[in-house]
C-alpha cells in the first residue's frame, strides 16, 4: 500500500511539474502545484489500492468456497 502512494505521489509531482513547465509559470509557482498534485495522487493511490486488495481477497474468498462447493459434490456423488 505504501508502495502504491509513493509511486501516486511521484507521479502527480511530474504532472505537476509539467503543467507548470508547460504554462510557463515560476519555479515557486510550479513547485507548489506540484506537491499539491503529489499529495492528491498520493491519497488517490492509497484509495485505490485499498478497493483493488479488497476485490482481490473477495475473488479469493469466492474462489475457495466455490473449490470447497465441487469437492462436496464430488463426495456426496461418491458415496
Amino acid at each position: 500500500m505504501k508502495l502504491l502512494m509513493i509511486l501516486g505521489g511521484c507521479i502527480g509531482f511530474g504532472i505537476g511539474v509539467s503543467f507548470g513547465i508547460a504554462s510557463e509559470s515560476g519555479w515557486p509557482s510550479t513547485l507548489w502545484r506540484a506537491a499539491l498534485t503529489a499529495y492528491l495522487a498520493g491519497l488517490l493511490m492509497r484509495w485505490w489500492g485499498s478497493l483493488w486488495m479488497k476485490s482481490l481477497k473477495q475473488v479469493l474468498l469466492e474462489k475457495q468456497a466455490a473449490s470447497l462447493k465441487a469437492e462436496e459434490q464430488q463426495l456426496a456423488k461418491q458415496s
